[in-house]
């Protein structure tokens, strides 16, 4: 893996309101190895969401710059795709049609039509709802709604895909089955991830590290934790490794435990 492809240095954001300034993050530190699937965890409140936005380019931090293959981020792009807990699919545009407007956007000048059509297909197949190309959103599942999120922001080929709670919203089943699908497209493509989650198993079952946000404001990264656990992960195994439990175990006493030591140790 390649070393500092993608860096937050000194990442600070305050929203100001009129005269009041709120700062919601504060000295963010981090570099992401190319290939690394990276979680974000702790408490509402604590900045993920804005941190995910910066990278993304939907914010400018106050301070600090986002470093992608050593350019500095500070607009969106296809490099960095987005897939957010609400699915976000166009409604008047049948599941085929809404991975296809992406890679329209991004290869109009480059693939040619049939190209981009075998590139639409091979994304959908990636997450399994080639079989639904023709429904519209109204007529899938929460779930498979939510792969076709997933295949639209693939189909970008984007350097970093963003993922901000994007099972958030589904049923404990419907959720593990994306998980396995996601750890499964992640170890065929090999693609850089970074994804928000509030769920502990989530985060140590699909991550190489879990960065661990003290509370905000002011909200800082508190630990960083190695998931040292080999790949392909099966979850029914997992559930009797000592490892997995070690490291369960570490997150939940970050959260619920010493999630303010930085602001007790600078006090």
């Amino acid at each position: 893996m390649k070393n500092g492809y993608l860096k937050f240095e000194q990442i600070g954001m305050s929203f100001r309101r009129g005269r009041i300034a709120t700062e919601v993050l504060r000295d963010i530190d981090l570099t992401i190895a190319q290939g690394e699937f990276v979680s974000l965890i702790g408490h509402s409140g604590c900045g993920k969401s804005t941190l995910l936005n910066i990278l993304g380019g939907l914010l400018k931090s106050t301070r600090g710059e986002v470093f992608l293959e050593s350019k500095v981020v500070d607009e969106p792009g296809p490099d960095r795709a987005i897939v957010f807990q609400n699915h976000s699919l166009l409604p008047w545009l049948t599941v085929y049609g809404n991975v296809a407007i992406a890679v329209d956007k991004v290869f109009g000048a480059t693939k040619s039509k049939s190209e981009r059509h075998d590139w639409v297909m091979h994304n959908l197949e990636l997450v399994q709802m080639a079989q639904a190309r023709d429904k519209r959103p109204h007529e899938i599942s929460g779930g498979m709604k939510q792969r076709v999120g997933i295949a639209r922001a693939l189909a970008m080929q984007p350097k970093v895909l963003l993922m901000d709670e994007p099972f958030g919203a589904l049923d404990a089943l419907t959720r593990a089955h994306l998980q396995d699908s996601v750890m499964e497209i992640h170890a065929k493509l090999g693609n850089t991830v970074m994804m928000i989650t509030h769920d502990v198993d989530e985060a140590v079952l699909l991550s190489d590290r879990v960065v661990m946000m003290t509370n905000g404001p002011s909200a800082t990264i508190g630990e960083v934790l190695t998931i040292d656990l080999p790949r392909p992960r099966r979850r029914l195994e997992l559930a009797t490794d000592p490892e997995y439990a070690r490291c369960r175990a570490a997150v939940l006493e970050f959260l619920y435990a010493r999630h303010r030591v930085p602001a007790r140790a600078a006090a």
